[in-house]
């Protein structure tokens, strides 16, 4: 723990939180109980966050609905944001004017926490590898010690913080969003020696760009992870990834990072917050290209043998060179996820976790909800939830786990886009989807990229029909579905076109597929 007890002392402190999402309710009633002047705002209006306000109950909080005014500014000691608001957004900007200091709950989780913290941000993979680094400790450490799974996942663990005890264990999902503030210009509460025990990112690919102005501002916020770290800090890359890969110095075989996206600066700041003589371990599907990050010198700095891998020459999955699971009997789908896998051995690894535990999750971890969630077959036609891909990048992650021409697949794509590259999600399609059924905001425009790529490679496309509504495309598709067909939902866009968020959304897949 950072924390001292003057500066995080709220007891008569005016907090301001912006949004009435689950982490600025998990703020409200932190700061309500912590004896705080507590005043919440949301945009939108009373009428539309019933659920919120009974969520709220009866704490002493001030509310400001239907938009966030400017004297919510006035007397304010501390500015907290819930994920959905934007760092950028005018009231925002216009307390860094100020001086006001900004904070979210997973700041003041990682401030407050009083037991080791492993921290995991990434472009695609988090949830799934934040709940197998989860379950891997848990199995290691069986149930002489509670390992805490939050931060961007489920309940946010600043609501547990009082009965988390100095021996447990904290595992923090973290975003962008969450990440921003993780800023010593504007973040409340002294950085120094804030940095988690074990830091992980699993990779940094295009993701909310209708949110972060360009890949160096969304890269800048996923390394904002790094900037903070204690001597004592152990930081896991993926070798695979050539943004990750060249945050550690390990560029050597890795594809180039487009030169668009001006991260030359920033990856050199991270080489040298690196190469302070840090322990860096590697994640990689390739032996050889774990054998090629020179594990043992580098001018990033000492490493260590401590890596997971997958073998070039058998079936073992690996973990500082000794096996704890084999391919055919990983449960999950997808190449995707041996790479999740390998993410959770190296970092539950260098928190503690044996292999033995590794082994055991591995084996019978079936997912995620919402990440190629298998339905039950209706009428010997497979029905698949894969709502969490809201990036074209998981989308087609979801279709390279069926080959082409194994089976019939019809593909429901849709939502809204988040200013993405589409063209290699269209090549996807057009190389293994039978019918593609567009929904929601970006429908028209994914069932266009899909012709245009077509035409580009002087192919066919697939059957292509657009619909307003999900539901609209699930009466479709079971029109349209034949004996052995799959139906994958995996839209690439985001569900804010028409849901609260994607398990809204998936949820409402499931039950419109259960419907006769």
């Amino acid at each position: 723990m950072i924390a001292n007890d003057e500066v995080f002392n709220f007891e008569k402190r005016n907090v301001v939180i912006l949004g009435m999402g689950r982490q600025g309710l998990a703020l409200a009633r932190f700061f309500a109980a912590a004896g705080a002047n507590v005043t919440i705002s949301d945009v939108a209006p009373a009428q539309k966050l019933a659920e919120e306000l009974e969520k709220l109950g009866d704490l002493p909080v001030a509310l400001a609905l239907g938009g966030h005014p400017p004297n919510l500014l006035d007397d304010c000691d501390l500015l907290c944001l819930s994920g959905g608001v934007h760092r950028q957004s005018p009231l925002v900007q216009e307390a860094v004017r100020r001086g006001i200091p900004l904070s979210n709950d997973s700041l003041l989780t990682m401030q407050l926490a009083p037991c080791p913290v492993i921290a995991i941000t990434g472009s695609s993979g988090k949830t799934t590898t934040t709940t197998l680094v989860g379950e891997m400790l848990q199995e290691t450490v069986a149930d002489a010690h509670t390992v805490h799974v939050g931060g961007n996942i489920g309940t946010p663990l600043l609501d547990r913080l009082a009965a988390i005890q100095e021996d447990d264990i904290m595992v923090l999902e973290l975003s962008s969003f969450q990440l921003e503030l993780f800023d010593p210009k504007v973040a409340y509460g002294s950085l120094d020696q804030l940095g988690p025990d074990v830091a992980a990112i699993l990779n940094i690919t295009p993701n909310h760009l209708d949110r972060h102005p360009s890949m160096a501002d969304y890269a800048l916020a996923k390394s904002n992870l790094l900037r903070h770290l204690k001597p004592t800090s152990v930081v896991v890359l993926n070798a695979d990834d050539p943004v990750a890969s060249r945050m550690a110095g390990w560029d050597d075989d890795a594809q180039p990072v487009p030169p668009e996206w001006e991260l030359d600066s920033l990856l050199a700041q991270c080489r040298s917050v690196l190469g302070q003589k840090r322990q860096v371990i590697p994640f990689s599907s390739s032996a050889s290209r774990i054998r090629r990050t020179s594990l043992h010198s580098s001018e990033a700095g000492p490493r260590s043998a401590a890596g997971a891998w997958a073998s070039a020459t058998t079936e073992d999955l690996l973990f500082a060179g000794r096996p704890f699971c084999r391919r055919p009997d990983v449960r999950l789908r997808g190449e995707h996820n041996i790479a999740n896998l390998l993410a959770a051995a190296a970092i539950s690894g260098a928190a503690g976790a044996s292999e033995q535990a590794m082994g055991r999750v591995a084996r019978s971890f079936a997912g995620v909800p919402h990440r190629l969630e298998e339905m039950r077959p209706k009428d010997n036609v497979l029905w698949i939830n894969d709502s969490i891909a809201t990036a074209p990048e998981r989308a087609v992650a979801g279709l390279q786990v069926f080959p082409p021409g194994a089976q019939t697949l019809i593909l429901l794509a849709g939502g809204k886009d988040k200013n993405l590259p589409w063209d290699s999600f269209a090549d996807e399609v057009l190389d293994r989807v039978q019918c593609l059924i567009g929904f929601g905001e970006a429908g028209s425009m994914i069932a266009e990229k899909v012709r245009e790529r077509a035409s580009f490679r002087r192919i066919s496309a697939p059957c292509c029909a657009v619909v307003k509504r999900l539901d609209e495309a699930v009466v479709l598709a079971k029109q349209t579905a034949t004996p052995g067909t799959v139906v994958l939902f995996s839209p690439g866009g985001t569900s804010y076109d028409a849901y609260k968020n994607f398990e809204q959304r998936g949820d409402h897949f499931r039950n419109l597929v259960a419907r006769g």
